[in-house]
C-alpha cells in the first residue's frame, strides 16, 4: 500500500464533496485543487556577500524537504550595485506528496508558533485564485535550529490553485485547514452600521442647529441700540471740565511782578 499524505486523503474524501455542494459543480473535474506551492526568499545583502544565498538555500531545503535553487537578477541596477545574472535569493517549487506534507506542517506546526497569531488575512488573494502569505521569521518551522541561524529573515509562500475566483480558492483552502480571519467580515458590517447611525445623528443635529440660528438672528439684538456714543465720552469730555478755566496765564507771574513794588521805593529814595 502506497503512502498518501493526510491532507491529500482528506481532500479526496471530504473536501471535494463539500465544494460540490457549496458551488453546485456538476463534475468532479470542476472542483478546484492545489497545483503547486512556491516558497521564495529574497536576500538583498547577497550583493556584498554571496554566502548569504547559500545559507538561504540550505534553510529552504531543510524546511521543505526538497533541494532549493538560487534566483538570479534579470537586469542591471546601478544604484544597488546589481548586475544581471547575480544570485539574489532562493526558491523551491513543491508538487505532489511533498506539497501536501509541507502544507500540513505549515498548518499544524509552523503557524501556531507565530507570535500573537490571530489568523491569515484574506487580502492575500491575487484575484485569480492564488494566495500568498508572508512569514517574517524562519524559526517558526521546527526544522530550523535557532542556534545555527545566521540571520533572522522571512519568506513568501504562494499557493497556486486551479480555481478561477478568489471565493472558490478561499473555500478550498479553508476546507483544507488554513486558518483565515473570520472576524473581518463581521467587523466591517458592524462598522457600516455604526457609521450609518452616526450619520443619522449628525444630520439631526445639523437640522436642529439651522432652525434657531435664523429665528434669533444677531441683528434683532443689535449692538447699535446701545452704542458707545449714547453713553458719551464727549459730554463729560476733557473740555467741559476744562483745564483752561484755571489757566496758568490768569494767575500770571506778571501780575505780582518783582519789579513793580520796588521800583517806586527806589524812585522816592533817589528823590530824597
Amino acid at each position: 500500500m502506497s503512502y498518501t499524505p493526510r491532507l491529500k486523503k482528506d481532500y479526496k474524501e471530504r473536501v471535494i464533496s463539500e465544494l460540490k455542494k457549496q458551488f453546485s459543480y456538476k463534475s468532479v473535474m470542476q472542483v478546484p485543487k492545489i497545483i503547486k506551492i512556491v516558497v521564495s526568499k529574497g536576500v538583498g545583502a547577497a550583493v556584498a556577500d554571496k554566502k548569504l544565498v547559500e545559507h538561504a538555500i540550505d534553510e529552504l531545503t531543510l524546511i521543505t524537504g526538497q533541494k532549493a535553487i538560487a534566483t538570479l537578477s534579470k537586469k542591471d541596477i546601478a544604484s544597488f550595485k546589481l548586475r544581471k545574472g547575480m544570485p539574489i535569493g532562493a526558491k523551491v517549487t513543491l508538487r505532489g506528496a511533498k506539497m501536501y506534507e509541507f502544507l500540513d506542517r505549515l498548518i499544524t506546526a509552523a503557524l501556531p508558533r507565530v507570535r500573537d497569531f490571530q489568523g491569515l488575512k484574506v487580502s492575500g488573494f491575487d484575484g485569480r485564485g492564488n494566495y500568498t502569505l508572508g512569514v517574517s521569521e524562519q524559526i517558526i518551522f521546527p526544522e530550523i535550529d535557532i542556534d545555527k541561524v545566521n540571520k533572522i529573515s522571512g519568506m513568501d509562500i504562494t499557493i497556486v490553485t486551479s480555481s478561477q475566483t478568489d471565493q472558490e480558492a478561499k473555500s478550498l483552502l479553508k476546507e483544507i485547514g488554513l486558518p483565515f480571519k473570520n472576524k473581518e467580515i463581521n467587523l466591517k458590517e458592524d462598522q457600516v452600521n455604526s457609521f450609518d447611525k452616526k450619520n443619522m445623528i449628525i444630520d439631526k443635529l445639523e437640522s436642529s442647529d439651522k432652525v434657531p440660528s435664523e429665528e434669533a438672528p444677531s441683528e434683532e439684538v443689535p449692538s447699535e441700540e446701545v452704542p458707545s456714543e449714547e453713553a458719551p465720552s464727549e459730554e463729560v469730555s476733557s473740555e467741559e471740565a476744562p483745564s483752561e478755566e484755571v489757566p496758568s496765564e490768569e494767575v500770571p507771574s506778571e501780575e505780582v511782578p518783582s519789579e513793580e513794588v520796588p521800583s517806586k521805593e527806589n524812585l522816592d529814595i533817589s528823590k530824597k
